[in-house]
């Protein structure tokens, strides 16, 4: 089989909206870099097209009808959207689920050293990352800081033109010999993954009868003491507030078009917030339907969807129910019907083929940068371990739905059998019993730094994302 290239299938007005879209998109991405930082623009967006906040309407006593919006956000890390359908709950739900946590540097509980003139931040990566490709490059600090007194001080240093950005330093080539003899993977081990934020020592002013005299730097930790200072003037926290932080560690910068061309996006985070971004859009797109549309947008997937926020986590089943009571349906029996009858679609991103690193891929069963929404049947590693594995029933169905629909889709695993894996969301889900496979966007340079996607891609999964919302009913 051969896969048609979507650019080819679109008129010039598709092309002005796949355009305007990316343009959306990018600016999601850069004002998305954290988790948290996502689900504020989410909010915002969604508020405005009229949901309304799950325990709000608990506590105002209302009652859910057909056509009306909730949310939930869970920690401020994980959300999940309704929009109510005209059919019972109890006979199943239609669900986008995606990821919004990216890999990335987290910085440590007890991070700030000096050394050898330096003032460095201890890190620990998060995710699956080539260490070596975090070294040298502009680097921004993301997240917050938790005081005692529960006062919350937002961090967000390294994206304005005048801001510093940080880095972490690698060995001049006129020394790596040694280095370049090493494997890969351990070039740069973890634990050399600290961020330089400074060389300057505090100065210290002498006073001598209330005469200023010569500046000098503090005696000891004088680099350090000196970046502590600027913590305290500028954001007000002390050393000891690092062990209530959540600050991330990204690359800092725009995400930028890529090519000639203008057709793909380069930027930090895309696996998985390009899907995460039009699955969020298909929602708010998608009219009336007759089975409840449902958007799940999850952290944690890099790391095993563990914790109160990750998908293994029961706060979506929670919310299910939460929903159902307000439609006046909730028993645990139809909890457990709802979810063993839904059909969902696990959006998340898939390995594009690169011609660099053809060896790595099957070319019959492979996406392209291009081609479309991709769907990976299985995910897993090597002998499909830790895989959901769709059944050819329901992908039967998403087939005909996606084809009526005039979507352009491709299939596509991995990369070669034996050479790796991963995993989604998708099994997760699929415990519950229902339909489940994985579908989203094709990835250039997946947990890299710099990810590359194509514009048409994204728009084309965008329209799958709601051809399934609107018409799933397996």
């Amino acid at each position: 089989m051969e896969y048609k290239n979507t650019w080819e299938l679109y008129d010039e007005e598709q092309l002005k909206a796949v355009d305007t879209f990316a343009q959306e998109y990018m600016e999601f991405l850069d004002h998305g870099k954290t988790e948290r930082e996502c689900i504020d623009q989410i909010v915002n967006l969604i508020e405005e097209k009229g949901y309304r906040e799950l325990d709000a309407v608990i506590a105002a006593g209302d009652k859910l009808s057909a056509g009306d919006k909730v949310y939930s956000v869970w920690m401020n890390k994980s959300i999940v959207m309704f929009q109510i359908g005209k059919d019972k709950m109890a006979d199943g739900i239609n669900i986008l689920g995606a990821h919004i946590d990216s890999p990335r540097l987290d910085i440590k509980q007890n991070p700030l050293y000096e050394d050898g003139g330096f003032a460095y931040l201890d890190t620990h990566y998060y995710g699956g990352v080539k260490k070596y490709q975090w070294v040298t490059i502009p680097l921004a600090i993301h997240g917050v800081v938790v005081k005692k007194d529960g006062t919350t001080v937002e961090i967000n240093v390294g994206e304005k033109e005048d801001d510093p950005v940080f880095f972490v330093s690698d060995l001049l080539i006129h020394l790596a010999q040694e280095q370049l003899e090493k494997k890969a993977n351990k070039v740069i081990e973890g634990e050399a993954l600290d961020i330089i934020v400074g060389n300057k020592p505090l100065l210290i002013k002498k006073t001598d009868d209330k005469e200023e005299k010569e500046e000098k730097p503090a005696e000891k930790d004088a680099v350090k003491k000196g970046i502590l200072d600027i913590l305290q003037k500028s954001y007000d926290f002390e050393e000891e507030d690092f062990i209530s932080a959540e600050l991330e560690v990204v690359p800092a910068g725009k995400a930028r078009e890529a090519g000639f061309d203008r057709s793909m996006i380069l930027s930090y985070g895309q696996d998985d917030r390009v899907c995460a971004f039009t699955s969020l859009k298909a929602m708010l797109e998608t009219g009336q339907t007759n089975r409840t549309a449902c958007c799940i947008l999850v952290d944690k997937e890099e790391i095993g969807s563990v914790g109160a926020t990750g998908m293994q986590s029961r706060f979506f089943e929670n919310a299910v129910a939460e929903v159902m009571n307000l439609t006046g349906e909730y028993s645990e029996l139809n909890v457990r019907r709802c979810l063993a009858r839904s059909c969902m679609l696990s959006s998340d991103v898939s390995s594009a083929f690169d011609p660099a690193y053809a060896s790595s891929f099957d070319k019959k069963n492979v996406a392209y940068l291009g081609s479309g929404m991709v769907f990976n049947k299985f995910t897993g590693a090597r002998g499909k371990s830790g895989s959901n594995d769709a059944n050819a029933e329901y992908l039967g169905h998403i087939r005909a739905i996606f084809e009526k629909a005039g979507v352009n889709f491709q299939t596509a695993e991995l990369g070669r059998v034996d050479l790796g894996g991963s995993g989604t969301i998708a099994y997760i889900l699929a415990l519950y019993g229902m339909n489940v496979i994985d579908c989203g966007v094709a990835v250039l340079n997946m947990h890299a730094p710099w990810e590359a996607t194509s514009k048409i891609d994204v728009y084309e999964t965008k329209r799958g994302y709601v051809a399934f919302l609107e018409n799933a009913d397996l």
